[in-house]
């Protein structure tokens, strides 16, 4: 059996990596697993893969916990999908983004394929370079969902005004120099309004 053997950095540290040994015949689910187990990470968050290229552009995703609207689109489940079956290039690249309520990005780069070691234990960290960053404490923060729909919110159709601006006001301070050099001096106000 194939080992792949993986370097895993953090898109903004890469000074931080993990060097991982994964059998050709592992799920990324089982990668995914892996990962976390390497940086201290709980891997029970919805995380996904995406086939990339060399400039790391996103491709084919392959995730886990999906929301409604990944399980509309059907896409791909990391147990479902073998690592082997997204290995096209001995140099394969995944770009991997783990939590998105507090996301970390990953560039994931195959490095080398061995052949399995007998007595040795895969999947298996083969390298540690440096320590991770910690997730910032999610108690003070909006979670993504809550942001968009706060934004939902601030959309009032029924009176014709977007964002609080009325479709009916004129917006025309710009129109000549004159005019948008006495608004500017205007805004300022006197050092009595301070």
């Amino acid at each position: 059996m194939a080992i792949y053997r993986f370097r895993v950095s953090f898109e903004d540290y890469e000074d931080i990596y993990r060097e991982l040994d994964m059998p050709s015949k592992s799920s990324f689910l089982d990668f995914h697993e892996q990962i976390h187990q390497s940086l201290g990470f709980d891997p029970a968050k919805s995380s996904s893969f995406y086939v990339s290229n060399d400039q790391w552009k996103k491709g084919i995703e392959i995730t886990y916990l999906p929301n409604a609207k990944r399980q509309a689109n059907k896409v791909l489940l990391m147990e479902d999908i073998r690592l082997s079956k997204f290995i096209d290039d001995p140099h394969q690249k995944f770009y991997y983004i783990y939590n998105f309520d507090r996301t970390f990005e990953f560039h994931i780069e195959l490095i080398k394929i061995l052949k399995e070691e007998d007595g040795k234990v895969y999947p298996a960290l083969f390298k540690k370079v440096g320590e991770p960053p910690t997730i910032i404490n999610a108690a003070n923060f909006p979670l993504m969902d809550e942001i968009e729909d706060d934004e939902d919110d601030d959309i009032i159709e029924d009176d014709g005004e977007e964002y609080g601006v009325d479709e009916e006001d004129e917006f025309d301070m710009f129109d000549d120099e004159s005019s948008a050099g006495s608004d500017n001096d205007s805004t300022r106000g006197s050092s009595e309004d301070y």
